[in-house]
């Protein structure tokens, strides 16, 4: 039986040491380690030609570095590239690549499935089927072909990245860790439906963005497509992101898609102003995408329009963000794993 080999990807520089240590090697050899996966990009251990040959043998033995190819990719008449990934708990994930101008955003994915069931989304349809750890979190990153390109990482693909905060909160240090990828936290957006206790958390141990999946400001009509509601309604998450300050670098948005005579309204506008008076924020306005089995209408273009204006004149900036890869289902609330993981 071959024993598998612990990645490396997704320690810290810290652990690195430790790990350098118990193998009878200098503790610098664990920063030179760490230099190599986030610094150098290397793909095999080999590859670390300032460690001695004997040092290399040793980490082999028992460690990789955990980078694992894509499995497939599609790609999209507007230039979104959709990759599949194979994750070390089994299973395999959606991460889509959207390149805009000078900005190329991947949106990464932190479970298989999702736990949450949104009425609009086809992750929630898939149900929950797994979290994804750190090293299955950053080889999204670190495995697109893209990876130079990237300017910002959105964690908005499949699962709910509270529900699995410990990896998302590990993930997020080493991007932004001087001696990890040296990100900015400005470039790293976290969303959440809003999960009690663990926004909080994320909110007190990260500086990156957050983007709160709102979708209604009524509780009752939020409730009926999002049974995260009940535990956590949307005016106790804005209660509690009033206690943190987003007037500077960080920033919260709110992520609302439209449906056509339901959520669209001015009347809805008016609630949207009240509930969020006071916070530094912006609400992104996203077409619905239809999936299957869910009879929702999209709102048009219209409506949207005098949604966004209506915020925008009462003090609430808001934008119309673009759909990007509709033909390959790679828009927002169209990742899904279902069908290839039974493959």
């Amino acid at each position: 039986m071959i024993r598998a080999k612990k990645p490396l990807l997704g320690l810290t520089t810290a652990e690195m040491r430790t790990i350098a240590t118990e193998m009878g090697l200098p503790a610098f050899t664990g920063r030179q380690m760490a230099e190599w996966i986030y610094e150098k990009h290397v793909t095999s251990i080999d590859e670390m030609t300032n460690l001695s040959k004997t040092a290399r043998q040793r980490l082999q033995d028992d460690y990789a570095i955990g980078t694992v190819p894509p499995l497939h990719c599609q790609r999209s008449v507007d230039g979104t590239i959709k990759y599949l990934f194979p994750v070390s708990q089994g299973g395999s994930i959606e991460t889509v690549f959207i390149p805009d101008g000078e900005r190329a955003t991947l949106c990464v994915s932190c479970q298989v499935g999702c736990k949450m069931n949104c009425l609009f989304c086809q992750t929630g349809k898939q149900g929950f089927e797994g979290n994804l750890n750190a090293s299955d979190i950053l080889n999204q990153i670190y495995s697109v072909p893209e990876w130079e390109q990237l300017t910002n990482v959105v964690f908005m693909g499949q699962g709910e990245p509270m529900d699995n905060l410990d990896a998302v909160l590990r993930a997020t240090e080493i991007l932004t860790a001087t001696d990890g990828y040296g990100w900015s936290p400005k470039r790293i957006t976290v969303s959440s439906v809003g999960v009690k206790s663990k926004l909080k958390r994320f909110l007190d141990e990260s500086q990156c963005h957050v983007a709160i999946s709102m979708h209604s400001p009524l509780h009752e009509q939020r409730l009926s497509m999002m049974p995260a509601e009940k535990a956590m309604p949307i005016s106790e998450t804005v209660d509690l992101l009033r206690q943190y300050d987003f007037s500077h670098q960080r920033r919260c948005s709110f992520e609302y898609i439209c449906f056509g005579g339901l959520n669209d309204s001015l009347a809805h506008g008016k609630e949207i102003v009240r509930l969020v008076e006071g916070l530094e924020c912006r609400v992104n306005l996203i077409r619905f995408h239809t999936i299957p089995g869910v009879d929702l209408p999209a709102s048009n273009m219209s409506r949207m329009e005098q949604l966004r204006d209506y915020l925008t004149q009462h003090g609430v900036f808001a934008t119309i963000r673009a759909s990007r890869g509709e033909d390959i289902l790679a828009a927002c609330g169209l990742l899904s794993t279902a069908h290839k993981n039974q493959l």
